[in-house]
């Protein structure tokens, strides 16, 4: 795993884990508006592009990421953020470690597995990964993820470098992942955040994780689809990074 980091190291540190088939660029604006009052570490996921390991499992990131706060932090940060695969290996951090951080922010995780979807990755991205470097039907997968225009260059770049196989690996952990007993336990003040316009598996998610962690709140947000607020509208995702740790 790479890791790129922003700010003065003397500052708190928040930690922001982008999602699946994304990179560090998921929080680009944030990294502008956070990195003056925090030292912000963007890790690049195993299997990414930019990344120096294959993807193995959201555990084997999540045992990563903690290796890396206790080398380099004394074992403790002030925030942690995810989206999607990122919420997924964050909760699989908070269940194994629950005094981690004191916040933190889960976007769009999925904890319930989709069995007929983990099934199907595997054959459609042996039939469709050939067009991932065509710039066409990158424009339509780019379209239909409702990422901001600005970051089509950033997307295409890099997912033109993630291999098929671990494509196919981060996309079945993702649609696999069980959320873990364990994660009753973490001490972090949280907030899960699910758009109003994502599927329902995402909503039944989100309010499992908010019944499962004691100190969280749930807010649904308004006309969001996935990934939106960190993505698009990264002035509301830092208001409430900034709320939270106040």
């Amino acid at each position: 795993m790479e890791y790129k980091e922003y700010g003065s190291k003397n500052n708190d540190i928040v930690i922001l884990l982008h999602g699946g088939g994304l990179s560090w660029w998921n929080y680009i604006d944030e990294i502008s508006l956070l990195e003056n009052e925090f030292h912000i570490v963007t890790p690049i996921l195993d299997g990414h592009s930019g990344s120096d390991t294959n993807f193995t499992s959201i555990e084997s990131n999540a045992l990563e990421i903690i290796n890396f706060i206790n080398k380099n932090y004394n074992g403790k940060v002030k925030l942690i953020g995810g989206l999607s695969l990122g919420g997924q290996i964050l909760l699989e951090i908070l269940s194994e470690n629950p005094n981690i951080c004191e916040c933190a922010i889960i976007e769009s995780a999925l904890v319930m597995p989709m069995d007929f979807t983990y099934k199907m990755i595997e054959p459609i991205f042996n039939l469709s990964y050939c067009l991932i470097s065509k710039k066409w039907f990158s424009k339509l997968q780019f379209k239909s993820l409702k990422l901001k225009k600005s970051l089509f260059a950033l997307y295409y770049e890099d997912t033109c470098k993630i291999t098929k196989d671990n494509l196919i690996a981060f996309m079945k952990s993702n649609s696999n992942y069980e959320v873990k007993n364990t994660l009753s336990h973490t001490k972090a003040k949280t907030l899960v955040l699910v758009g109003s316009k994502e599927r329902p598996i995402m909503k039944k998610s989100a309010t499992k994780i908010v019944h499962l962690i004691p100190n969280s709140e749930l807010e649904v947000l308004q006309g969001y689809y996935h990934g939106d607020i960190s993505i698009n509208h990264a002035d509301d995702y830092v208001e409430r990074v900034k709320r939270l740790v106040r």
